[in-house]
């Protein structure tokens, strides 16, 4: 066959279909589109008025009505915007795809540009046919000497279209509501939507229930505007009320003088506020203004802990404020929304290419114009451009948070326990924010301080840091700063202790005071796979739980090392037997507290190998691994007494008492076995009252 060209032809009678069906995702959608539609038409009036090329009235408001009719089955749209000529009817509603807002922007790219056009791809108005059978459009332009339009479809490829009288400026676009999209003539339905979507729309919205007719409000008569319709005026007399004085009598006090008031037709309330806060400079903005900002957009009524206000005018034009929430780690899920704007129009919530993984713990809001939306403007389209966003988002909450820690050291360790499960997450999942955030992830300690892991590597090696001179500090910080690469020799052995627990581990914790030890508590889930990444990423680092193994630092140097051999031959024979556990690993050690009797002690390499099995549901919590050691100490009086007597009942008891008081500080007991200590506690208790009648 010859080489053939030719023009692909589209058949709309089978497009109107795909549009109706899968255009959108949700159908409430219709409603942000001739919305929008709506703005943009308003916009452009502002436009052509900035240009001299229209005279606007001062005192006319530039508005969206939205009205509602259950009982007609219909919804309305209208706006007091450019409006269309029959001809613009012709070439932006009866072609699809053919956007206005684009060619307007072309026509007129080079003036006045500070208001942003919010339509791109001619398909919105089609949405309405989603929810409805008939969509008819009445509409006058702001052209001298132009005629109304009348327009109507059914949602086939057939429409008509006449002149009309029309005689004021702008768009009414009606929608015949389907009997299966009916809950769209609801009047509650239908703020709803407009709330999700056209909160923070650049014009003024208003909903009216045309059901409902004219409503009323009483004002004092010196409030009445100019703008008021009043019904009439009302004379209040004055209201008394009669009070017993201290000596009995009674006497008339006025409680409310005299007044005038007007009955006026209900003052319209927008549903929307047209300057949000993101939309301001950061200067502008109030303490009390970001709190109130918070709990409307949120519904939450937990302060947040605090804030960052992102301004950005190039490479792109991105605005918003991302909030820290206040989370209880205990008892709430840690999820956070970021609502996503394109133009003050609500695009979709937590869009995980422009919003880092990690900061989805947050919540805020986030504008961004240039976002390379899809068709239906609830996703992203394959971009670069939308990598470097999501870069400088990442980029501002690190430099607000180290920035924090540097310049307000108090208000950030105020609020550390709140936001670490949520660095350390971003220090997990993002290497860039892990990088600025490394040194200024704090670590608790037993005395309720907070230090950075530098700081803690500067402690472990006995050293003080210079405080008082900002240069050798300085210094410091940069010698302790963490890498892996070139770490010396005693850099590689410095030990971070930690605990998980400081109340059932609360033997180990008070040891360690005693013998003027340090630990930090890492008590948050996030905080295991977090160290594993920091022993991971720097090999000066390790970090052992207290109960680990015992230090040479809590040992008395009053037990030699043939004593000790002997000890625990002894021990571990007569545990096996009282236990009747033939794995049990037994050590005797002589501590510097004789108070101490006994203490478990499990390798941390171990541990996380048994907390991952855990994890997975790999692992029977009823097995005692086999590295799991109890230790005994012999300056105790009960080991000491173990040491002398070796058998009988009292010993066996004595014995299983001790192995559940070593479990009991390293981890909670099954039901069973804690019901048998407890019982056993009783039982020695009695024997203790019995020897001492």
């Amino acid at each position: 066959m010859a080489e053939k060209k030719g023009n692909l032809s589209i058949n709309s009678e089978n497009l109107f279909p795909i549009i109706k069906k899968w255009l959108y995702s949700d159908h409430d959608i219709f409603v942000r589109e001739l919305v929008s539609n709506a703005c943009d038409a308003m916009t452009k009036l502002k436009k052509l008025s900035m240009m001299g090329e229209i005279e606007l009235d001062k005192d006319e408001e530039l508005k969206v009505s939205v009205l509602v009719n259950a009982k007609e089955k219909t919804l309305t749209f209208i706006d007091h915007g450019i409006g269309m000529t029959a001809d613009e009817v012709e070439k932006y509603i009866t072609q699809i795809a053919f956007s206005g807002a684009t060619a307007f922007m072309e026509k007129y790219k080079d003036k006045a540009n500070q208001d942003q056009i919010i339509g791109h791809f001619g398909l919105g108005f089609y949405s309405a046919f989603m929810v409805a059978d008939k969509v008819t459009i009445d509409t006058l332009s702001y052209q001298e000497g132009a005629k109304g339009v009348h327009w109507e479809c059914t949602g086939d490829s057939d429409y008509t279209m006449e002149d009309t009288d029309l005689t004021v400026r702008g768009t009414k676009i009606t929608l015949e509501i389907s009997d299966e999209s009916i809950e769209f003539a609801n009047e509650y339905r239908i703020r709803e939507v407009l709330e999700k979507y056209c909160s923070f729309m650049p014009f003024n919205i208003y909903l009216t229930n045309e059901e409902k007719g004219q409503e009323y409000e009483t004002i004092p008569a010196e409030e009445v505007l100019e703008s008021d319709t009043v019904v009439e005026y009302i004379d209040e007399p004055e209201k008394t009320q009669e009070v017993e004085k201290e000596d009995g009598s009674k006497e008339t006090k006025v409680i409310a003088p005299a007044c005038k008031k007007a009955k006026i037709n209900k003052r319209p309330v927008p549903i929307n506020e047209t300057t949000p806060l993101w939309s301001k400079h950061p200067n502008e903005c109030s303490e009390e203004e970001y709190k109130n900002f918070y709990t409307k957009v949120f519904h939450d009524y937990k302060e947040p802990l605090f804030w960052i206000h992102l301004n950005m005018d190039y490479p792109f034009n991105l605005k918003g404020i991302l909030y820290f929430p206040k989370i209880n780690m205990e008892y709430e899920s840690v999820e956070g929304v970021i609502k996503l704007y394109n133009n003050q129009v609500f695009v979709a919530d937590n869009i995980k290419e422009v919003i880092p993984e990690f900061l989805m713990l947050l919540k805020g809001v986030i504008d961004c114009p240039d976002l390379p939306l899809n068709v239906s403007r609830s996703a992203l389209q394959n971009d670069g451009f939308v990598k470097k966003i999501s870069d400088y988002i990442t980029k501002k909450v690190a430099d607000k948070l180290s920035g924090m820690c540097k310049t307000d050291r108090e208000t950030y360790e105020k609020y550390w326990d709140d936001i670490a499960p949520f660095i350390e997450y971003g220090c997990l999942k993002d290497s860039k924010f892990e990088e600025k955030m490394n040194d200024y992830v704090l670590f608790k300690d037993i005395h309720d301080k907070y230090q950075t892991l530098p700081e803690l590597l500067k402690s472990v090696g006995g050293e003080d840091r210079p405080e008082d001179n900002k240069e050798e500090k300085d210094q410091a910080d940069s010698d302790y700063h963490i890498s892996g690469e070139g770490a010396s020799e005693e850099d590689h052995r410095s030990v971070v202790y930690y605990v998980t627990d400081p109340v059932a581990q609360s033997q180990y914790v008070k040891m360690f005071m005693d013998n003027d030890m340090n630990a930090v508590i890492l008590k948050n889930k996030i905080d295991q796979p977090y160290i594993s990444n920091v022993e991971q990423k720097h090999t000066n680092v390790k970090f052992a739980r207290v109960d680990s193994d015992i230090t040479e630092a809590m040992k008395s140097q009053d037990l030699s090392d043939e004593d000790s051999k002997a000890y625990t031959e002894s021990l571990t024979k007569l545990f096996k037997n009282a236990l009747n556990q033939e794995s049990i690993s037994v050590k005797v050690e002589s501590f510097k507290d004789p108070d101490l009797s006994s203490m478990i002690t499990l390798s941390e390499e171990s541990r996380r190998m048994q907390d991952m099995m855990r994890q997975y549901g790999m692992y029977n919590m009823g097995d005692l691994p086999s590295d799991e050691t109890l230790v005994l100490n012999a300056n105790n009086v009960l080991v000491k007494y173990l040491l002398d007597k070796k058998e009988g009942d009292q010993v066996e008891t004595v014995a299983r008492q001790l192995y559940d008081l070593a479990r009991v500080s390293h981890e909670q007991l099954p039901k069973e076995e804690m019901t048998a200590f407890i019982k056993r506690s009783n039982e020695i208790l009695k024997i203790l009252i019995d020897e001492n009648k």
